[in-house]
């Protein structure tokens, strides 16, 4: 199987390769165009801040080219955030792909969130064999509310989407690559949807 992981210079990509390795599979990092649209699966990683990452994103022409992957593409905590319409880190516009626009949290919680949260009301097979309430390591200040295109939940402060999924994209604002067995499984089931190979 072929797996690309975008390499756009603002991504946790090392603990994502390890993670693939941990679980049999090798990724491969590109942001060669042509790799990208003949790969089996496409992971989209991402730490910082969203402006700039966008940027770099443009610098590459990747604006252009993700949103028109038709293989299953998994963005990954900012690269999640940037799959949204827009964020209000830096006011940037994002790829429009899931219909919503990420907000910060209040000065009334600890900003970032950091460690361990749960997620719930699970609703795609990218969690098949997760329990409901599993724990997740996150790390993050701006979140997407909930919304049409949320598959699961996390409370902090109050509700918001902590995974999106519209046809063949899926986000998750956690780190699944962190986030022990449970993590390593979402990647596994994200690597085995309508797999043939």
């Amino acid at each position: 199987m072929k797996i690309a992981i975008i390499d756009y210079g603002a991504g946790n990509v090392q603990s994502v390769l390890f993670a693939l390795e941990r679980i049999g599979f090798q990724g491969s990092l590109t942001n060669d165009w042509n790799e990208m649209k003949s790969a089996d699966k496409v992971i989209f990683p991402g730490v910082g801040e969203a402006s700039s990452a966008m940027k770099k994103l443009k610098d590459c022409g990747l604006d252009i080219l993700i949103p028109t992957l038709k293989q299953p593409v998994l963005g990954i905590c900012l690269g999640m955030q940037l799959m949204c319409n827009s964020s209000q880190e830096g006011n940037t516009k994002g790829l429009g792909i899931f219909d919503v626009d990420v907000i910060r949290f209040s000065n009334s919680v600890k900003v970032p969130q950091m460690g361990w949260n749960t997620i719930y009301d699970l609703q795609s097979a990218l969690f098949e064999g997760i329990k409901e309430n599993e724990f997740m390591y996150l790390v993050h200040s701006f979140y997407a509310p909930k919304c049409k295109n949320a598959i699961a939940t996390t409370d902090y402060e109050s509700e918001y989407a902590t995974a999106l999924q519209k046809d063949n994209f899926y986000g998750v604002q956690f780190h699944p690559e962190k986030s022990g067995a449970a993590g390593e499984q979402i990647l596994k089931n994200f690597l085995l949807l309508n797999s043939k190979s």
